[in-house]
């Protein structure tokens, strides 16, 4: 059964612009370990997030590095969830947390898709 449903689409150009104008704006977002990946990458990283907030219908007490997008170079990419964000799904009874990333045309766009329960 879907829990939570969440999208978002970034101006890869303009996030480009944010964070170079927003000093340590990159380092809030993002985890150490995406940190150094190409800025449509880290675009579609901060659209997952998003969507994972819209999902959730808000950020409640979680933050930015409770959310991660692990690089994963021909596979399906993944959120991994810590902190308050992983205890926010388990309480919800959310057994996946589904992502699609996509780039293109000077866009982002990230889905996420929240299933738990019994359909």
């Amino acid at each position: 059964m879907i829990l939570g449903l969440g999208v978002d689409i970034v101006d890869v150009a303009r996030f480009e612009a944010k964070l170079a104008n927003a000093s340590g704006l990159r380092d809030r977002l993002f985890t150490e370990g995406e940190r150094e990946l190409p800025v449509d990458s880290l675009a579609a990283r901060f659209a997952a997030k998003e969507a994972f907030i819209k999902a959730m219908g808000g950020s409640h007490d979680f933050g930015w590095h409770d959310m991660t997008v692990p690089a994963s170079e021909g596979q399906t990419p993944r959120l991994e969830l810590s902190g308050a964000a992983a205890r926010l799904v388990a309480e919800r009874g959310i057994s996946s947390v589904h992502l699609s990333l996509s780039h293109d045309g000077g866009h982002a766009i990230a889905f996420v898709i929240a299933e738990g329960g019994v359909a």
